[in-house]
């Protein structure tokens, strides 16, 4: 094993994925189940999570749990925790990528429900989670807890604004997890900027000549290009990063 591999070694670790059956998600868990990590499959569609742990298990060797549930609904988190614990006995890595930004046609059209759904999803999803699987970390003596964030939670636009609010309340869970549950366990921010996944397809890429002249790459990312900071904040080469942002974002301003 080389220097860098030993570096990013996963092995034999369990790396739990929410969102994990697509986009990013899906890359995230292919990357840790290649550096030799078990890996949880969860989503709301199970034939997704089902067709993607399958995949992953033909690639890569390792095991792949896949499991049916609803991030934004409190009572289905504990069922998902327990059901990891059952098949291996750990989580070493909780991956809270899990989100949603619906469209809407004004900011006064959000309705109640609308606004509820993207905070129940990309805040108080992630905060349950952690809650439950840290505090099995720090009793285990050790683990990584990584937030899937949006450049939307420092850059709003009126576009995604219950969205980048939500987010923005991420990244500060974030840091003041980091110091609840450190010096054992150690939770990050991966703040993702645009990338091409199958949300992409609602954005007006023809509405201008160039959609990402602002960012330094002068594009959006490609799905693959989120794993190596996500394998960096999941393994022991960032054993003295945590309540951090890692910015993915092709450079924004």
């Amino acid at each position: 094993m080389g220097y860098a591999d030993e570096l990013f070694d996963l092995t034999d670790r369990v790396v739990l994925v929410t969102g994990g059956s697509r986009g990013l998600g899906r890359e995230m868990a292919f990357g840790a189940a290649q550096c030799g990590a078990d890996v949880v499959i969860a989503s709301r569609n199970l034939e997704s999570c089902v067709v993607t742990a399958e995949e992953i298990s033909a690639s890569t060797g390792r095991t792949a749990l896949p499991y049916q549930v609803h991030v934004g609904r409190w009572d289905q988190l504990d069922g998902l925790v327990e059901a990891a614990y059952d098949r291996f006995g750990k989580v070493d890595v909780l991956v809270n990528n899990a989100g949603m930004s619906p469209l809407y046609d004004s900011l006064a059209s959000v309705s109640e429900k609308l606004f509820d759904a993207v905070v129940n999803l990309n805040l108080k999803g992630p905060f349950r989670l952690s809650t439950l699987v840290g505090e099995r970390m720090v009793a285990a003596g050790g683990g990584s807890i990584v937030n899937v964030s949006s450049v939307g939670s420092i850059r709003p636009s009126p576009e995604m604004l219950p969205y980048a609010a939500a987010k923005a309340g991420l990244n500060a869970l974030t840091e003041g997890l980091a110091k609840a549950y450190g010096p054992a366990v150690r939770v990050n921010t991966l703040m993702a900027g645009p990338f091409l996944t199958d949300v992409s397809a609602s954005w007006d890429l023809d509405g201008t000549d160039a959609p990402f002249a602002d960012l330094a790459m002068r594009r959006a990312g490609v799905p693959r290009e989120i794993i190596g900071a996500a394998l960096y904040l999941a393994s022991d080469a960032s054993s003295f990063t945590t309540g951090s942002i890692l910015r993915v974002d092709g450079g924004l301003p």
